[in-house]
């Protein structure tokens, strides 16, 4: 696989969707969970999301359940939860496992694109964070503490 370009996913809905449909534009693909500590971060996510979608910028939320149960619910529930608590607009996907011979396609090449901590292509928590640039190329991998509003910095804006 030589792009991000070559994988599908499921939506929220059920649908699939291949990510050629997002070719052109900066991504910021996120391991996302309802009842995390970093939750709160839908808020960031989508303030993001609307500042830069004119500038090319799709937010991509991918729901995970792998980290202490954090994520229970089906897909009607977090998408619900999601608009109802934090307005979110930007893309949501089904639920995925991250980690383990089960992880989606997508999050093996992102893991290996862009390795974390001391080189390990694990995700360690969810709202693990990946930049992928308008080539569909992973340009950074982000910690789940590293807010949405830092950043805001690294996003490429159009001229």
């Amino acid at each position: 696989m030589a792009s991000i370009y070559d994988f599908s996913a499921k939506d929220i809905d059920g649908n699939e969707q291949k990510l050629d449909a997002y070719r052109g534009k900066t991504l910021l693909i996120v391991n996302v969970a309802s009842k995390c500590g970093f939750t709160p971060q839908y808020e960031g996510l989508e303030a993001l999301y609307r500042t830069f979608k004119g500038q090319g910028l799709v937010v991509l939320g991918f729901p995970c359940d792998q980290f202490g149960h954090q994520e229970p619910g089906n897909e009607s529930e977090i998408r619900n939860f999601c608009s109802l608590n934090y307005d979110v607009t930007f893309p949501m996907f089904a639920k995925i496992d991250v980690n383990g011979s089960n992880a989606h396609p997508l999050y093996k090449y992102l893991k290996h694109e862009a390795k974390g901590l001391l080189g390990s292509e694990a995700i360690k928590w969810n709202f693990t964070k990946f930049l992928v640039d308008r080539d569909g190329k992973v340009v950074k991998r982000y910690a789940p503490n590293d807010t949405p509003e830092s950043i805001g910095k690294d996003i490429p804006v159009t001229p």
